[in-house]
């Protein structure tokens, strides 16, 4: 979550930062917009200040760019600026085999999420991405190697797009909705990172040799609640109480609605986990009083 704007933030600073990840990508002008899929003739204009990048351009630059978000906005890549995930390059990499590497990256995080991780297996990934088995484990000497790359790229995922969209937000109440707005399953996307988070959490209460890249993961993004909770306070959007327990509350709440809708509960769906979600903000941590509910009839699936 984003706090002071560093001194190296701004537009004009972003946009130079955009140039430098331009530049570096082997391919033109146009085949660079035409990945990112933008038209060339926009990323011209939003390069040269005459329109603004979008969150999802932002993402997409920063992806093919091997860079985050963060660092295209701020900078930088620090716990002040962001709750940080494990860190790509703070600039635009040396071109040794990276291609190479997210293609395989992004075949294993695609099939994992999809199949499962004990259904995949190293020759799936190379038929997918047109490799031998020895390439895949050249970047990848294990099975773990891939499950642990594959959440990393998950919580990368998830905080570029979190910095995408909330730079430019300073309420911390319409932050808080947001934050909650990008964590809810409802596109292929969002579902295939909850089933690699569904599968890490599974494996990690297994094998506690995986729990410690789980452990600071969830970390990172109970850290970016709490922020903002905080945040939401000093700016008495939110009532006092203590921001550490509202967001090990707030975070559960998502982890147990989001596992409802992935597993197809009766009467789950991601509408009804938004209406509770921010629900629980209204009365918990805006402090504002929930009319009475209209009395309903017995179901046979409550909640």
């Amino acid at each position: 979550m984003t706090s002071e704007p560093s001194e190296h933030a701004g537009p004009a600073a972003l946009r130079a930062r955009v140039r430098e990840v331009v530049a570096a990508h082997p391919g033109s002008h146009r085949e660079f917009a035409d990945r990112i899929g933008l038209d060339a003739s926009k990323l011209s204009k939003s390069l040269s200040g005459v329109r603004r990048f979008t969150p999802v351009e932002l993402t997409r630059i920063a992806e093919l760019g091997q860079v985050t978000v963060n660092w295209l906005i701020n900078g930088q890549d620090d716990a002040e600026t962001v709750a940080a995930a494990p860190r790509r390059a703070a600039r635009p990499p040396e071109r040794t085999g990276g291609d190479r590497y997210q293609q395989i990256l992004d075949a294993a995080w695609e099939l994992i999420a999809e199949r499962g991780y004990h259904s995949v297996r190293v020759a799936d990934i190379a038929e997918v991405c047109g490799v031998s088995a020895a390439a895949i484990h050249y970047h990848f000497p294990g099975r773990d190697d891939l499950l642990t790359e594959a959440l990393r790229h998950s919580v990368r995922q998830a905080f570029d797009r979190q910095v995408a969209e909330l730079h430019s937000i300073d309420d911390a109440h319409r932050r808080l909705l947001r934050l909650v707005e990008l964590q809810l399953p409802g596109s292929p996307e969002l579902r295939r990172e909850w089933s690699i988070w569904l599968q890490v959490w599974n494996e990690s209460a297994l094998r506690p040799e995986l729990r410690g890249l789980h452990g600071d993961s969830y970390t990172r993004w109970h850290d970016t609640i709490a922020r903002t909770i905080r945040q939401g306070q000093r700016q008495g959007v939110f009532t006092d109480g203590d921001a550490e327990e509202l967001a090990v509350r707030l975070t559960a709440l998502i982890d147990g609605l989001g596992i409802g809708v992935l597993t197809g509960r009766p009467e789950r769906s991601v509408p009804r986990m938004r209406r509770v979600l921010h629900d629980f903000i209204r009365r918990d941590i805006v402090g504002e009083r929930a009319p009475d509910p209209v009395p309903r009839p017995p179901a046979d699936h409550g909640w």
